[in-house]
């Protein structure tokens, strides 16, 4: 067997391999040759390709006419990006032979590939070769045409396409590549007459005529482009794309009524795809301010889900827009549909979550936040979540769980993070733990200093305790600018004035808390009474406690405040 030797460090590159001059080979010569040769495809085959590159470069070193080894060693350049050696290969390799169809093909992709202006024009010279070596070849005809294309020659790139057109006709190909170069050249009637023939040719394919009206519409023809469409529709009256084009030739046109009856009758179309719709279903939320918006979203939803009832995301676009419109019972039907169609969306699992806790059906929260959380059990919202429920069913240890699990799975939502401190110092205060209910109400107003339910509550509670009560009346005065005319917030700050003795304002602020309850708080009317009593009349005293006990409250300390006539701590 004869050896195949390495190649030496100082090896010579490509461009110096090609200019060797060629020299005739000798009985061995061409015997090491070919065993490099077959070598390298061996190494190539395997996609060892640095050391196949090595043997064909030791090929050329040999035998620098070599026309195969420049064609393969050029394959390996481009397959490394580096298509600048592999240019400078290919473009000595069809000068060996000319006729080689492959060698041709394989100079244009170099040249296509090159990023170099100045290989465009050379692309010309390569597909006229082409051509002449395989004249019935219509890609190369194709390919000539987009190469002038490229050079910005567009009515020579029109020559080439038009010969293409003799021979084999007007296809979508075609038809595409010439629309390119009659709209740069603002050529409208020409691109027109391309699709009419094509529109005569094939007079039931229905994205013809949407392509010519999609041309007229673009360029300022909109009644010719509504000429198109209506003829399109006696083709074929359910085609969804078509009521899509409609549509947008009346929105242009100002008659909103003929847009949304076309729109209608697009997202009746079953095989018009969801997505699609669902896109223009949220285009219709920045309009929502508007009522007609609403209405108008609404009923195409409603729409959405008889043309798709077995998609899981028509529902869950029907639940939003059943929510924007104040349907809340329906839009949770409209969710648990989504999820029990496709369990995998977490995004309709929480708006379902959500909305069972405002509708108080606290068991359904629960049973379905864990269903969700044993899908996507990182998920902080859906933990917050899951421990209010609990919390709201006073199961205090399995919510104060859920509240733990959220603010350790480390989320960098702010918000969320402030809502659940503070739920955290709420339910450490049920459970008299005073030093976990402050830390976390501190850590609530870090992450959220306009968190207002925290700053009552924590208020509150310091006040309660007679602690720290310039600091709560400052928390509770901001939390009534943040939400003001809330009556219990107004009730905090009445309690707290109270408590620093400043009996006239806690009246002010007691009375604003009245006027805005809507329970008729016995325990406002208790404080009203407390307040009056400092203020020296004791009557009016006297009067508002017997009217918190007729209202619910019933204590010891409050029967002794009516049966001795004075405030009791």
């Amino acid at each position: 067997m004869i050896p195949v030797f390495a190649m030496a460090q100082n090896e010579q590159p490509d461009s110096a391999v090609l200019a060797t001059k060629p020299k005739s080979m000798s009985q061995i010569d061409s015997l090491v040759v070919k065993q490099l040769f077959f070598s390298a495809l061996s190494e190539k085959t395997i996609d060892n390709n640095t050391h196949a590159a090595e043997l064909f470069t030791k090929v050329l070193q040999i035998d620098p006419k070599n026309d195969a080894a420049m064609y393969e060693l050029a394959t390996i350049k481009k397959h490394q990006d580096n298509y600048h050696d592999a240019q400078e290969l290919m473009e000595h390799a069809v000068t060996i032979s000319p006729d080689n169809e492959w060698y041709w093909l394989s100079l244009a992709e170099c040249y296509e590939k090159s990023n170099n202006v100045a290989n465009l024009g050379k692309l010309e010279n390569v597909f006229d070769e082409l051509i002449r070596i395989n004249p019935d070849k219509p890609d190369y005809y194709f390919d000539k045409g987009k190469a002038y294309f490229l050079e910005k020659k567009y009515d020579d790139a029109l020559k080439a396409y038009d010969l293409l057109q003799q021979m084999n006709g007007l296809d979508d190909d075609l038809l595409a590549a010439k629309q390119k170069i009659y709209l740069i050249q603002g050529r409208v009637d020409l691109a027109a007459a391309d699709i009419n023939q094509m529109i005569a040719d094939n007079p039931s394919q229905v994205r013809y005529y949407l392509l010519l009206a999609e041309i007229y519409n673009s360029n300022g023809y909109a009644d010719k482009a509504l000429k198109a469409l209506q003829d399109a529709e006696k083709v074929d009256a359910n085609n969804g794309q078509l009521h899509l084009a409609l549509a947008d030739i009346y929105r242009d046109k100002k008659d909103n009524d003929a847009c949304f009856n076309e729109l209608k009758l697009a997202f009746a179309v079953p095989d018009l795809d969801i997505d699609q719709k669902i896109k223009i279903l949220i285009g219709y939320v920045p309009k929502f301010p508007d009522p007609n918006a609403k209405e108008s979203a609404l009923i195409l939803s409603k729409i959405l889900i008889d043309a798709h009832p077995t998609d899981s995301r028509s529902f869950a676009v029907y639940g939003d827009m059943l929510l924007q419109n104040d349907n809340y019972k329906d839009a949770e039907d409209a969710y648990k549909h989504s999820v029990m169609l496709d369990s995998n969306h977490y995004e309709v699992y929480e708006q379902l979550v959500r909305l069972e806790l405002s509708n108080n059906e606290i068991d359904n929260a629960i049973k379905d936040g864990q269903d969700a959380l044993s899908l996507f059990p990182n998920q902080a919202w859906m933990n917050y979540l899951v421990g209010i429920a609990y919390v709201q069913k006073k199961e205090l240890t399995k919510g104060l769980s859920y509240l733990k699990n959220t603010v350790s799975i480390g989320t960098d939502d702010k918000d969320l993070l402030s809502l659940t401190y503070s739920a955290l110092g709420d339910l450490y205060h049920e459970q008299k733990d005073d030093k976990g209910s402050d830390e976390s109400y501190e850590k609530a107003l870090t992450d959220n200093p306009d968190n207002a339910f925290a700053l009552n509550n924590y208020a509150y509670y310091l006040s309660l305790r007679n602690e720290q009560l310039d600091k709560a009346a400052q928390m509770s005065a901001h939390a009534n600018e943040l939400q003001p005319n809330t009556a219990s917030f107004e009730d905090t700050y009445a309690w707290i004035l109270f408590k620093q003795k400043k009996y006239t304002d806690a009246k002010t602020w007691i009375e604003k808390a009245i006027l805005h309850d809507k329970t008729n708080s016995a325990v406002q009317l208790e404080h009203y009474g407390d307040i009056m009593f400092y203020l020296g009349d004791t009557d009016a005293a006297v009067e508002n406690w017997k009217k918190a006990r007729s209202s619910g409250e019933q204590s010891p300390v409050l029967d002794r405040k009516i049966n001795e006539r004075k405030y009791i701590e």
